[in-house]
Order: structure tokens, then C-alpha cells, then sequence
């Protein structure tokens, strides 16, 4: 059997998905989306669901995975590949990966390219595109091509950087490996990773081994190195050496593994965290107290000063330690000289999830499954925030739709209040902002909720002003709550919407309008920049999953991540606060 991570299986069902909605094959796009989605979220090895108790096992352990579905799963892991992915490549032989990444493009229109203009990858796309051949086609014209253009700009943009929520198992998985190494201290990765950034360039991770305090050398190395390439992630070696080595991995990112002397592990774990900025500056203080601050160590002469923790590498140089997610050069250093740094809010600290979709909408999961993964997760309440009527793809909820939910949440909630649980479904809504600012629901649902929530679905390209003026209007609305996904991105696949994102957070604060923190990894909308812009102008926020299924809800530390980049304190975002705690304060900021 192939090693194939669930990222890769992920991928094919995916494909296979797009492959199906290409040809117009009903209802079976969705259930492989679904089931890729499912996929991706597995806290185990697809591979090893499949080694304990076959295609039974698959279809017991992964939601909504069928007998054709499991019977795929099992060739994947065989093959690699499966024949009815092969076969409707065959059909259209395009490079989906590439194109499925261009904004404005979607599976007809790229079936459309291919059968007209034989496009098969971006380059063709790009060079029939400005040879003006794509305006010509039907249900095309010139704004299309125009579109395609700036997509294909967009994603030149992003080559080479990876999800932090991609890299994030794959850097774990290695992590862990290398623990198990006979002789191996401290392992971690370091970088762009250890500040958790949205996105990650390469994987850079520090090893120290027990005993050698000096220098690095013998057999427990070479077991670590050598562990290390033969690694079934590792798709090619790049270097392989004594101390240093770097792979590039199957899902196309680089890998460098370091081994360091035990009393210089903390000036390497310095060095490799900061950005090249911060280390700038930290090199500066040093140089103006008389030392040399570099990987190796922080020196006075030959003499090592600091180095085997960062704590007392950052001692020595008159600064307090900082949260890795803060090392930008972004005040921090300042904060840290003057003992003022933040509290930031600590992962885990979450006790509820307000944007949660089930299977009323475009969710996978029923509200009871969605509930009981909360509850796994450590959660005690989640709010079910479903699309509404205008998002019609979705199958978006109207008045009595909505209406008919909420008897299903309440006899969960009479349910669980019967079983002495603890755990809270609340009432809410996704609610659609229309093109001139108002709610696509009317007020007598909406008042009916426990929280209204309102996100832009639709008109992304108005006017900077026209757009900011829509939003603020909807926060103006005396019920609305919070506002989702405030500027509309998606990481390397949209740009945000045109918007004054400072007179949002300053209507969000006047209107008493908490904003989102979406940690979708795709998405990671607010930015940190905004999340800091917030923070200061006193608005308040929440972190929410946007869970389309039961298994998404780990992603909550990923937002948890980008509040800290933004010098967000446990105090700044309300789903800290138990359930009937955040429905006061949320309800407080409306009245305030």
C-alpha cells in the first residue's frame, strides 16, 4: 500500500468533484466535496482507518463516505489514483489545480475553455486571454477576460507560499517523528510557522540532542538526519548532511531539519522565529550593549553571554520575552523594553463558536452532530448561523425556513436541559447584506433569534465608498450583532472587497457591533492589522470556525492565532465568556 497523506486523497475527491460538475453529473459534485472536506479534517490517517478495518472502516469512521466512495478511498491508497478520476481526465485533460485558483474561473467555465480554445493550465489561459481570444467566447466577453487577467496577476502573487492550515498537520506529523528519535531533545519548528502566520514559505524546524551541550555530532545525528529524508512525506532530498538537511515534500513545500548544541538551542530558536525585521533590531540592541547576537549564541568576545533559552537570550539584551506571533517589528520590542507587552489571549480559551453551518444549508452535518463535535472540541455553546434566502446556491433559509430550524434547536436544547448538559445550541443567522445595505430577512425572524450575524455574499466589486456605506448601513440595523468575514478575502484566491476597513471598525464599535475573526484557514478574515486597528478603537470581536462540517471546529486556534498577532487580549473577543456571559455583553454593546 502507497503512503498518501489525507491532504493528497483530499485533493483527488476534489478534483473528482469538479470533474463531475464539468460533465453535469447531478448530485454527486457535492458528495465528494463533502466528503473530500471530511477528509481533510480527520484527526487520523485515512490510511490507517483502512489498515484496522477496510472499506467498512472508511465508511464507518469518514462522514458521508458511501460504499462507491469507500471503494475509491481503497484504490487511492493501493494505486495512488482511481479509475473514475482517470477516466473523466481523460476527457478533459486540464491542469485543475492551476486553473480552479483563478479567480472568475469554475468548473463549466474551464470545461468551456478547454473544448473551445483546448486551454489547459494558466500559461495557455494567460496567453489566449491577452491575445483577446477568451471575450470572444459566449457567456465570456470582456469583463470576464479582464477578470481572468487580474486573477491570473492575484495568484502570480502568492506562488510559493502555503496555508498555514495546510502546513500546520504535515509540520506536527514531523514533529513528532523526530521526538521519537533515540538521543533527540527539544524539537520545534521555527519561522513563519511558530508565528503562525497566515501563510508559510518553507518549514524550518530545530532539534537539540540530550547530553551534547557544545556541539553536534555522532550517531544520534545521523539517526535524526537520516529519519528525517526517509520520511514517506519527503518527495525529493535537496541536501543531506551531517547537521542540516533539506527536503522538498510531496505536497510541494520545502523542509529543513538543524540540529543545534543544547546551550544554543534558545538563540537559534531567537534567530529562526523572528522575522528578518525583528532580528535586525534585536542584532542592533546587542550591538549597542557591546555583544553579537547570532544563532549561535549572544557574545561578549569569545564568551557566550545567553543562548540556551530564549528567555535569557531576551534577559540579556534588557527585554522581557514576547509571544513568538508578535516578533514583526511591530511595537513589540518597544512594549517588551517597557514591560508593557499584552496578555494575549491563550489558545484554548474559547468557550463557544458563532458561525456554524448544518445540512439545512451547505453544511454536511445535522445540528445534533454539529453540536456533539463542539462538545468534543471542549465548546459549550455554538450558534447555528445558516445561509439566507438570497444565497440561493446554498439553499439559503427563508422566514419560515429559518422558523422551522428553530423548533429543531429547541427541541435539542430540551434534549440536552433533560440530560443536565451543560452544552447551549443558540439561534442565529448568516444573514445576507442586500446591495443597498438592508437584510434579505425580515425583522419579525430576526427578532426571533438569539444573535443576528450579517456578511457580504454578493456585489464585490462596488465602489470603495458604495460598499462602505452598504456595510455600515447593515451594522446600523438595531438587531444586528456581529459582522462575518468583514472584508470578504480568500488566501490566494480572492482579493477583499474595496472598503474603508477604519470606518468599519469605527461603526462597529459606535453600533456595538462585534466583528469576526474568521479562522477558516482560507480565509482569516479580519487580518491582523485590522485585528490590532480593532482592538484600539475598542471594537469588539469573535473568533468562529465558519464549520461546514462537525470536524472543522479545530480550526478555532488558527483565528485564536491571528488574534494574537493582532495584540488581541483574552478580554478583547466575547466568546471567551460563558454562553449566558457573551449574550449579555453581546446584547450590552447594542444598548450601549
Amino acid at each position: 500500500m502507497r503512503h498518501i497523506t489525507n491532504h493528497e486523497i483530499a485533493g483527488l475527491l476534489n478534483e473528482m468533484a469538479v470533474l463531475y460538475d464539468m460533465e453535469g453529473v447531478p448530485f454527486k459534485p457535492r458528495a465528494y466535496e463533502k466528503v473530500a472536506q471530511n477528509v481533510e479534517a480527520l484527526d487520523r490517517e485515512v490510511a490507517d482507518i483502512y489498515k484496522e478495518g477496510g472499506v467498512e472502516a472508511l465508511r464507518r469512521e469518514i462522514p458521508n463516505v458511501g460504499e462507491g466512495i469507500a471503494r475509491h478511498l481503497e484504490e487511492i491508497l493501493k494505486t495512488g489514483t482511481f479509475g473514475e478520476l482517470k477516466k473523466y481526465k481523460k476527457k478533459v485533460p486540464v491542469k485543475l489545480d492551476e486553473l480552479m485558483g483563478i479567480g472568475g474561473l469554475g468548473p463549466k467555465s474551464i470545461r468551456t475553455l478547454y473544448v473551445k480554445l483546448k486551454i489547459k493550465n494558466v500559461k495557455e489561459l494567460e496567453r489566449a486571454a491577452r491575445a483577446n481570444k477568451i471575450s470572444k467566447l459566449p457567456h465570456f466577453g470582456a469583463k470576464s477576460q479582464e477578470k481572468i487577467l487580474k486573477g491570473i496577476a492575484f495568484s502570480k502573487k502568492h506562488v510559493g507560499r502555503f496555508l498555514l492550515g495546510a502546513v500546520d498537520p504535515i509540520a506536527r506529523v514531523i514533529e513528532e517523528r523526530l521526538k521519537r528519535v533515540s538521543g533527540v531533545g527539544h524539537v520545534t519548528t521555527a519561522g513563519s510557522y511558530r508565528r503562525r502566520q497566515e501563510t508559510i514559505g518553507d518549514i524550518d524546524i530545530l532539534v537539540s540532542i540530550r547530553g551534547q551541550a557544545t556541539s553536534v555530532s555522532g550517531l544520534a545525528t545521523k539517526r535524526i538526519m537520516d529519519a528525517f529524508v526517509h520520511m514517506p512525506e519527503v518527495a525529493r532530498v535537496l541536501a543531506h548532511g551531517p547537521t542540516k538537511s533539506m527536503v522538498r515534500l510531496k505536497s510541494g513545500i520545502q523542509c529543513d531539519v538543524r540540529v543545534v548544541p543544547e546551550q544554543s538551542y534558545g538563540a537559534a530558536l531567537q534567530y529562526f522565529t523572528g522575522d528578518k525585521t525583528h532580528n535586525v533590531e534585536t542584532r542592533k540592541i546587542a550591538i549597542k550593549k557591546g555583544l553579537k547576537l547570532s544563532e549561535y549564541g549572544l557574545f561578549r568576545g569569545k564568551r557566550m553571554v545567553a543562548g540556551r533559552t530564549e528567555e535569557e537570550v531576551y534577559r540579556a539584551l534588557g527585554l522581557k520575552w514576547m509571544e513568538p506571533e508578535l516578533r514583526t517589528a511591530s511595537g513589540e520590542i518597544e512594549a517588551a523594553r517597557a514591560g508593557k507587552l499584552p496578555k494575549l489571549i491563550p489558545y484554548g480559551s474559547l468557550r463557544g463558536d458563532l458561525q456554524t453551518q448544518s445540512n439545512w444549508t451547505d453544511g454536511n452535518n445535522s445540528i445534533a452532530e454539529m453540536a456533539r463535535a463542539a462538545m468534543a472540541a471542549g465548546l459549550e455553546y455554538i450558534a447555528i448561523t445558516d445561509h439566507t434566502r438570497s444565497l440561493a446556491m446554498t439553499g439559503g433559509l427563508d422566514e419560515r425556513g429559518l422558523a422551522r430550524q428553530g423548533k429543531e434547536i429547541d427541541a435539542f436544547n430540551r434534549e440536552f436541559t433533560d440530560d443536565s448538559s451543560q452544552f447551549t445550541v443558540l439561534k442565529g443567522t448568516e444573514c445576507n447584506i442586500l446591495k443597498d445595505g438592508k437584510l434579505d430577512l425580515a425583522d419579525s425572524a430576526l427578532k426571533t433569534l438569539d444573535l443576528v450575524c450579517v456578511a457580504v455574499h454578493s456585489h464585490f466589486n462596488l465602489s470603495e465608498r458604495e460598499q462602505t456605506e452598504r456595510i455600515i448601513r447593515a451594522l446600523k440595523h438595531p438587531l444586528v450583532n456581529i459582522l462575518f468575514h468583514p472584508t470578504g478575502r480568500k488566501i490566494g484566491k480572492r482579493e477583499p472587497y474595496a472598503v474603508d476597513i477604519s470606518k468599519i471598525i469605527r461603526a462597529a464599535a459606535q453600533y456595538g457591533v462585534a466583528l469576526e475573526i474568521n479562522a477558516a484557514p482560507e480565509r482569516l478574515d479580519l487580518k491582523d492589522l485590522h485585528i490590532r486597528e480593532a482592538v484600539e478603537a475598542g471594537a469588539k470581536l469573535v473568533i468562529d470556525s465558519d464549520a461546514h462540517a462537525a470536524a472543522h471546529f479545530k480550526w478555532l486556534d488558527f483565528g485564536v492565532a491571528q488574534a494574537r498577532r493582532g495584540w488581541a487580549t483574552r478580554a478583547d473577543v466575547l466568546n471567551t465568556l460563558p454562553c449566558e456571559g457573551f449574550l449579555k455583553t453581546l446584547r450590552g454593546l447594542k444598548k450601549r
